[in-house]
Order: C-alpha cells, then sequence, then structure tokens
C-alpha cells in the first residue's frame, strides 16, 4: 500500500536519479543559455496550452510503497489523483486548496494550493520564470527532457517534469520530499481535451475542517 501519495504531490504537476537519505541540499539555481530558455519557454506553452486531461498513473517511492490510479486535470486549478483500492486516499486540487483525504481514517488535510508544487502546474499561466519557481536542472537525452525545479522554500524538496519530446509529451514526475524520499509518477495513456465533470474536485467532508467555513 502507497504510505506517502500526500508527498508525491506536496513535497508538485520531479534531479532525476537520486538515492533515498538524509534530507539533501537543494541545488542552487544556474546559469540559463539561450538553448535551455527556449526549451523553458516551449515547456510553459504546452503545459499552458492543456485545458483537460486525463491519464492513468503508476506511483512508486523509494522506501517501497506503490500505488495505482487516475490523474484527472482540468486547467487552471483542478487535478484530482484518485487511488485504486486497497489504497483509500484522494487527493484533490479545487482552485484554492489541496486537499487530501483519508478515507480510511476519515481524515481530511487542507494546504494552501498556492503553497504546493501542485500549485505550479495547475496555475492559469504557468511560468519557470517566476517569483516563487527556481530552476535547478535541465537535463536533454533522446527524446526526453526533464526539467527540475523546486519552489518558495528549496528545502521543502524538488520537483522534476519529464517529457517525451518532439512532439512534448508529459510523461512523468519525480518528487524529492525534505526527508530525501523519491516519488515517481509515471503517466500512462493520456487523453487530452476531454469533458470533465466539475465534481470530481468537489470533496465532502465534515465542516469543522473546511478552512473556508471555520
Amino acid at each position: 500500500m502507497a504510505t506517502t501519495p500526500l508527498r508525491a504531490i506536496v513535497a508538485l504537476f520531479v534531479a532525476l536519479i537520486i538515492a533515498a537519505g538524509p534530507v539533501q541540499a537543494a541545488k542552487a539555481p544556474f546559469s540559463l543559455s539561450a538553448a535551455d530558455r527556449a526549451d523553458l519557454s516551449r515547456v510553459e506553452n504546452y503545459i499552458n496550452g492543456i485545458g483537460t486531461l486525463q491519464a492513468r498513473f503508476l506511483q512508486a517511492s523509494s522506501n517501497g510503497a506503490y500505488a495505482e490510479g487516475t490523474l484527472t486535470l482540468s486547467r487552471p486549478g483542478k487535478m484530482r489523483l484518485q487511488y485504486d483500492p486497497p489504497v483509500q486516499m484522494l487527493i484533490v486540487a479545487d482552485g484554492k486548496w489541496l486537499i487530501y483525504k483519508d478515507t480510511e481514517l476519515d481524515q481530511v488535510t487542507y494546504l494552501p494550493l498556492d503553497s504546493t508544487p501542485a500549485g505550479i502546474i495547475v496555475r492559469k499561466n504557468m511560468s519557470f520564470f517566476s517569483d516563487d519557481v527556481t530552476v535547478t536542472g535541465i537535463e536533454r537525452g533522446p527524446g526526453v527532457l526533464s526539467v527540475t525545479v523546486t519552489g518558495k522554500d528549496p528545502e521543502e524538496g524538488s520537483m522534476t517534469l519529464v517529457f517525451a519530446d518532439k512532439p512534448l509529451a508529459l510523461r512523468k514526475w519525480i518528487v524529492i520530499d525534505p526527508q530525501g524520499v523519491k516519488t515517481s509518477v509515471s503517466l500512462l495513456s493520456s487523453r487530452y481535451g476531454i469533458a470533465v465533470d466539475p465534481s470530481l474536485f468537489i470533496v465532502k467532508q465534515p465542516e469543522a475542517t473546511n478552512p473556508d467555513e471555520r
């Protein structure tokens, strides 16, 4: 059973292969070449061009956790990761909050969406050149382009987005959390531009747990 699905998104929408271990120092910003800036602009345009996306995902963590499920994305602001049984967990971005629901324990946790890596992916105008995003690495390989970023607090971890190249297509993200746990989420059978039910991004919970209703 996956024990850290929240880390896979919160710690968010991947350094490529780094072994788990102690908290790792974040990479310092590096000087972007003209080729780097051109590739980052291509990635920005690709992500900003996504309206809706649905895909199966496979999630594996360096601590041995494994899970599968369905990702639904509706930009701007909305995302849902529905885990397959026996994992009883749900992660939803509703435009304001990143919501983690443990259905087994009947517990709901809210985090401000803009404070998470997920907020970078689902924001209306995603940019690698904004004040709250730092690009710490770009890797290129045959048919592959990878971009590693940190948020406002580099000690909160890093995320690498991995794309198939020419044409661009998001294939994977890898998150390194503050404890050094690496979680990889691979996307399969992605479908773009599909109709998405808005109710998928509504999480039912006790009123007392909703920050907007306190």
